[in-house]
């Protein structure tokens, strides 16, 4: 068995129905990992169960409402003490402080920043019992940049940073590691869909744009966070927690 072989390792991935989160639990699988997905559509959760248990991995899909205390410890429950937990599931908003309003406060942190929390806290208990688990949160390069226009979004994203520091602290002895993955753009549905309704006719267009802005010239790919993720919760990582590691094209030193 390599160190990066995750067989029979209960393994939570939120915001698992599409994007990033659906790629990291298609890779876990693929590494032998129990996986349990967990989001708030349904049907697309269900959908996205059944295609990768097709392969013949293990494979389980929740409906869970992460900014929902009762929904998050009602799903927790019913999976079981888990390995690792991933936190992608997260939701976006474009607005600079004067046009973001206190409702946007409240919706963008409800799910990246309580959300977060609630997952953490309903997988930390199992985990510092078995003085093991991994524990990583999807944070952004809006955590540590200033991006124009992302006044929420950054707030949020610096949050999840910040507990992932306080996370990583306060149990490095209880066998738990927790890192973060600060990604510039990646392309995903969110990107397309979110083209789609305001430049309807230009999207070609505009993903070129979108390129242009990271150094590499290009955006990246969910495939390819789920290949950091993958590391990053693996054995091969053992040394490194409390890390904040930039999965950007450049953006971070060369922009």
């Amino acid at each position: 068995m390599s160190g990066s072989d995750l067989t029979g390792r209960k393994a939570v991935i939120t915001g698992a129905a599409s994007g990033i989160g659906l790629a990291i639990a298609r890779r876990f699988a693929g590494s032998g990992a129990v996986v349990h997905l967990v989001d708030l559509d349904d049907l697309k959760i269900r959908q996205a169960a059944e295609a990768i248990s097709s392969s013949g991995a293990q494979v389980v899909g929740h409906t869970c409402d992460v900014s929902d205390e009762a929904s998050v410890a009602g799903t927790f429950s019913r999976i079981g003490a888990a390995r690792i937990l991933v936190n992608s599931a997260g939701v976006a908003h474009i607005g600079n402080l004067g046009s973001t309003t206190a409702a946007d406060m409240d919706r963008l942190y409800a799910v990246n920043v309580r959300g977060t929390y609630l997952c953490m806290k309903a997988a930390i208990h199992d985990m510092a019992a078995a003085k093991a688990g991994v524990i990583l949160n999807l944070a952004s390069i809006a955590a540590t940049r200033g991006i124009s226009d992302r006044f929420a979004y950054s707030m949020t994203k610096g949050a999840v940073l910040s507990m992932t520091l306080s996370v990583a602290k306060d149990y490095i002895d209880q066998g738990i590691r927790c890192n973060c993955i600060s990604p510039a753009r990646v392309h995903t549905p969110f990107v397309d869909n979110f083209l789609a309704r305001n430049y309807p006719g230009q999207e070609s267009e505009k993903i070129k744009e979108l390129a242009a802005t990271q150094p590499l010239g290009r955006m990246g790919t969910p495939e390819e966070v789920a290949g950091l993720a993958h590391f990053l919760c693996s054995d091969e990582a053992s040394f490194i927690t409390g890390a904040d590691i930039p999965l950007d094209g450049g953006f971070f030193n060369l922009r």
